[in-house]
């Protein structure tokens, strides 16, 4: 019997306009199994599905760089691990020096920060919802308090993808973990920021076994959660190489694949 699920949001959960479908919501509800949020997603990105789904259970952002509570409408921190500001600073770099179409920007705990409202940030913006804050990074990045959890990228090339992606981790930068979630996004996150220590956190604190959690994902950066877990289950839409790594292939994210795969595979 699955005693705990685990999700993605972004290509899983989610359909492809990022909102959160009644049928996935009602299942995962009636279903009475506690259910955590794996995703790449800041807190503050989180909350709306948190709210549909009524969970209490811990939730993992920034692909584990932050595990926590919603309490009282308060965000509690269990655990936390941010990017070094000098590697923020090193990739930033890379990016205004040789990727001028790239768009970039970072997140804290609570704030989206970019420099400009560029193609990507405008197509961000619009997908999920969220209002960016336009600051200075050099300023930010000098600042005592400054705690960044994720750098997101985005490109429209998958060539151009391609090549920054490989560029980055040319970097060597032993302290950041660098994942591509989907076609257009590539994300930077600590390299102690992975799916699998969020679900490892919350499986000695649930003291659960291999075979009592389940998982759905979709991209590169779901492969970790999905190894943890007995019952992985992957998307029908999932990017290319991640399907062998399911026990179980289920509908994509617009046909409520989240939704079919509690009720045929896990009740």
């Amino acid at each position: 019997m699955i005693k705990h699920i685990f999700s993605d949001m972004d290509g899983t959960l989610l359909q492809s306009d990022c909102k959160l479908s009644e049928s996935n919501a009602q299942v995962i509800r009636d279903s009475q199994i506690p259910f955590t949020l794996v995703s790449a997603r800041s807190p503050m990105e989180m909350t709306e599905a948190i709210a549909k789904l009524e969970l209490t259970e811990p939730q993992i952002a920034f692909n584990g760089g932050l595990i926590f509570q919603e309490v009282a409408n308060e965000i509690k921190v269990l655990k936390e691990d941010s990017i070094n500001l000098q590697s923020v600073q090193a990739i930033l770099n890379v990016i205004v020096k040789n990727f001028p179409d790239v768009s970039y920007s970072l997140y804290d705990m609570s704030h989206w920060y970019i420099e400009k409202m560029d193609k990507g940030a405008k197509y961000e913006a619009e997908l999920g919802g969220q209002t960016p804050t336009l600051t200075d990074f050099v300023s930010l990045l000098k600042q005592d308090d400054t705690e960044i959890y994720k750098i997101m990228l985005i490109s429209f090339d998958l060539q151009e993808m391609k090549t920054l992606t490989e560029k980055l981790k040319h970097l060597e930068l032993p302290d950041v973990s660098i994942n591509q979630s989907s076609e257009n996004y590539l994300e930077v996150t600590s390299n102690l920021a992975q799916k699998s220590r969020g679900i490892k956190f919350i499986q000695e604190l649930e003291h659960l076994n291999k075979a009592d959690m389940a998982a759905f994902g979709d991209g590169y950066n779901d492969l970790s959660m999905l190894e943890m877990v007995g019952t992985p289950i992957v998307m029908d839409n999932a990017l290319e190489g991640v399907r062998a790594y399911g026990k179980h292939i289920t509908k994509s994210n617009d046909e409520d694949g989240v939704a079919y795969g509690i009720q045929k595979f896990l009740l």
